[in-house]
């Protein structure tokens, strides 16, 4: 399954150590950093307003389930099986950061990657080895960022109370942004009784928004790891490969894919000028999530020169 940070990140580097043969040391960000910019116009997609949008024939989407809303007022351009509860993997992990961020856990305290956090229910591969250390700032990066699983495992394991207490809160939080069809059972989404539907994670996205931490990290496009030890680096990339591409101008950026929940892919960006947040579930294939952000772009634009053709 699936920064360059800022100049003031570069100071924690010297502090950050990963042990064992694959470790790696990186900055965690801005320490203490919670929440930047308020969240946007607090968004209600499942009003009683009509959706501003072309026909469905028109906007082809691949996706399942999808959903387009603007930002700033919170009205619904488009929608598509938007009350749909099914599987969001990794998308969970914007949660995971959210109850991190709110927790006002140290970003510089180390954790470690335990032999809990094996994924046993997918085997999915991780470059971080059992015994592994690394602040929570660069664990919550890399589970943002490149989706890894054993890093948010470790986020949850190493929460006041342990993972209950973190998946409680998950449930807690989601429940203050009335996602009232949203649960979560684990910090990384490789169950697939995490579920949600586009309604609800368009809150969640919005919420996301928020928080300045998330938005650097879930929108920059790939990091270079020193390995403790020597001058051997790794490179770590964000899922999302439109967080790299000019044309798009992306606030918040998540990926998802498990074989129940196909290939998701949230995001918040201005598009002809507007704040937009966009959810995708379950599309076809991996890049097809791609294609169909792609067809919304362009669609966006041309409705700005022309209004009149978005009304059906």
């Amino acid at each position: 399954m699936r920064l360059n940070w800022m100049a003031g990140c570069a100071l924690l580097m010297a502090s950050v150590a990963i042990a064992g043969e694959a470790g790696m040391a990186q900055s965690p960000g801005r320490p203490g950093s919670v929440a930047g910019d308020p969240p946007q116009a607090e968004i209600q997609p499942s009003g009683n307003e009509p959706p501003l949008a072309l026909p469905h024939s028109i906007l082809n989407l691949r996706s399942s389930s999808a959903m387009v809303v603007d930002q700033k007022s919170g009205r619904t351009l488009f929608a598509k099986n938007t009350d749909a509860r099914m599987p969001i993997a990794s998308i969970t992990k914007l949660m995971t950061a959210m109850v991190v961020l709110d927790a006002q856990l140290p970003l510089d305290e180390k954790i470690t990657i335990g032999a809990e956090c094996v994924d046993s229910l997918r085997n999915t591969h991780s470059r971080l080895k059992v015994g592994t250390t690394l602040t929570r700032g660069l664990a919550l990066q890399l589970a943002l960022m490149s989706s890894e699983n054993r890093a948010a495992s470790a986020l949850g394991h190493a929460y006041p109370g342990g993972i209950q207490a973190f998946v409680a809160a998950m449930n807690n939080k989601a429940d203050s942004l009335g996602m009232k069809h949203t649960h979560f059972v684990d910090s990384t989404g490789l169950n697939s009784d995490n579920a949600s539907t586009a309604q609800d994670l368009v809150k969640m996205v919005n919420a996301a928004y928020g928080y300045s931490l998330i938005r650097d990290i879930t929108t920059t496009a790939s990091y270079d790891v020193a390995m403790r030890g020597g001058p051997r680096r790794v490179q770590f990339r964000n899922t999302n490969m439109l967080v790299s591409n000019k044309a798009w101008q992306i606030g918040v950026s998540k990926t998802g894919f498990i074989n129940e929940a196909g290939h998701c892919l949230v995001m918040q960006a201005n598009i002809a000028n507007q704040p937009m947040v966009i959810v995708l579930l379950d599309s076809w294939g991996k890049l097809s999530r791609i294609a169909d952000a792609q067809r919304i772009k362009k669609w966006m634009e041309s409705s700005n020169k022309n209004p009149k053709r978005h009304y059906s």
